[in-house]
């Protein structure tokens, strides 16, 4: 299944930058794990956000209660699960077998 994780700030910029690297590590190594499809900072420096394929809801938690920032409590996650319905060529059919390439 893929996600939609939006990542917000809650605590001041100056203790999330103190967990920047961790946090890079972390996405380092979801990404090489085909868990994290493709990451980055909001335009408004509010927080972040992920696109990520999982197996399941449990898979994508267990994932995010690894991350720094959740283990520091410096953001709160919305996360909205979907299934591709239709895909770029270019996008993998690894992970959304259901979309239709167009």
């Amino acid at each position: 299944m893929l996600y939609a994780v939006i990542l917000k700030y809650v605590r001041p910029i100056e203790e999330v930058r103190a967990h920047l690297d961790t946090h890079r590590d972390w996405l380092v190594e979801h990404t090489k794990k085909g868990r994290i499809l493709v990451a980055g900072p909001l335009d408004d420096n509010s927080g972040g956000a992920i696109i990520s394929h999982c197996k399941d809801r449990a898979e994508l938690d267990e994932m995010l209660a690894s991350d720094s920032f959740t283990v520091h409590r410096l953001v709160d996650h919305e996360i909205r699960g979907f299934t591709g319905a239709m895909r770029a060529e270019a996008f993998s059919s690894t992970w959304a077998p259901e979309a239709k390439p167009v």
